[in-house]
């Protein structure tokens, strides 16, 4: 069930994207000739109108074909001619799998005059800008929404109370502690009138302090137990656990979590969510360029995730609730739109680039230009994915390349 969660989060997040550069080419009044979730070879279509509508097999992302991106085609279906063009992968995949229930394309011939009058190259820059800019635009919002809504759902401790908040099945713990368990002290370390976030670091520094017999390695248990007291419906209770080492942590663990026994929320306006979306939006917008900023340094280059390292952390997140799910997803929607607007082609903001060159130009660059400068953007992106897929690899572990 998790892991439909993880799909559809994904799917949601490529419609999303796409149709921002869908309504707003409609609402320019561009030619979409396909709106597809992923790529094909397509599982299903249906046309509507003058636009098909599909749904492909590779869930590698989405696209939206408008009529005339291709300058040189573009022209040529002007003069009433076709020009021999072997069309880039991006091209080739947006016109796979064209049937019946395809629309005419200019690439295929189309020499119609209103549809080579609504060709994207045929529309004002800022129309075009727009069109490209809205995918993006709708993953920030996007990103900016759900980071609002969380904000109501953010709580700080008062008081002096710690509990039990979290269990996690075959710990230590685990038939020993029960959540709700108010925790009184720990190796003698009481819940003082310290605030919320030292106690629980001191709780934890204490635990950690239970070391195993020799070189700590992962499950290895300590020699001794840790010893806390609880009040449990009234009723105080010594407990003993004895720790083991997670080597992920770095640190020996009970598998309990803890929180406060009171709370009151953290941001209780509009204002403040607004104020705690727009903060956030900022800090995650800023790492995100910075890491992209410094791809070269190594100890950078070990940050970066690819889709599976992206889809793994989502999975988790939804395993631990509905807040840390639609965090991550917010992370995630606005770093792809934040990624989409670096000026390289097949990105976003490549397109953008080039109609602002256009623009100070005063007249169309060349595709031939726009095709060889794409080349760098390409470079990077397989550069990306190329890193992001190795971290992933290695943080699966070699049991997962090496299957026994």
């Amino acid at each position: 069930m998790t892991w439909v969660l993880v799909v559809a989060g994904f799917a949601a997040l490529i419609m999303l994207h796409e149709g921002g550069h869908f309504v707003v080419a409609k609402m320019t009044g561009m030619r979409v000739e396909r709106f597809f979730l992923f790529f094909p070879p397509k599982l299903v279509s249906i046309k509507r109108g003058e636009t098909e509508y599909g749904i492909g097999m590779i869930p590698l992302g989405g696209f939206v074909k408008i009529t005339g991106m291709n300058p040189e085609e573009l022209e040529a279906a002007e003069r009433g001619e076709q020009v021999e063009h072997k069309p880039g992968l991006l091209e080739q995949l947006e016109g796979a799998d064209s049937g019946s229930v395809t629309p005419q394309s200019i690439e295929a011939g189309a020499t119609d005059p209103e549809i080579i009058r609504r060709a994207y190259y045929n529309q004002p820059v800022w129309k075009r800008i727009a069109v490209i800019a809205a995918g993006p635009v709708v993953n920030i919002v996007l990103a900016f929404v759900i980071l609002f809504g969380l904000s109501f759902t953010l709580d700080k401790a008062v008081g002096t109370g710690v509990e039990v908040n979290q269990l996690t099945d075959n710990s230590p713990a685990a038939g020993k502690l029960e959540p709700g368990d108010r925790v009184v002290s720990i190796d003698g370390v009481p819940a003082s009138n310290l605030q919320f976030e030292d106690r629980i670091d001191r709780f934890r520094s204490e635990i950690n302090s239970h070391k195993c017999a020799g070189t700590q390695v992962d499950g290895c248990t300590a020699t001794t137990p840790v010893q806390l007291v609880v009040d449990r419906g009234g009723k105080q209770t010594a407990v003993s656990v004895t720790p083991a080492y997670n080597a992920d942590e770095e640190r020996s663990l009970i598998g309990i979590g803890f929180g406060p026994t009171q709370t009151e929320p953290l941001y209780g306006s509009v204002g403040q969510g607004i104020s705690y979306a727009g903060d956030t939006t900022w800090l995650i917008t800023s790492k995100t360029v910075s890491a992209i900023a410094r791809i070269f340094l190594p100890e950078q280059r070990k940050q970066l995730s690819g889709p599976v390292g992206s889809s793994r952390a989502l999975n988790e997140a939804i395993g631990f609730g509905l807040e840390d799910g639609l965090f991550l997803l917010a992370l995630i929607s606005l770093s792809l739109g934040i990624i989409n607007l670096f000026p390289f082609l097949p990105l976003d903001g490549g397109h953008i680039f080039w109609s602002l060159v256009e623009k100070v130009r005063g007249q169309r660059v060349p595709f031939s230009v726009i095709e060889r400068a794409s080349a760098i953007g390409f470079l990077l992106i397989l550069m990306l994915f190329v890193v992001g897929l190795t971290n992933d690899l290695g943080r699966l572990g070699d049991d997962a390349l090496n299957p026994k």
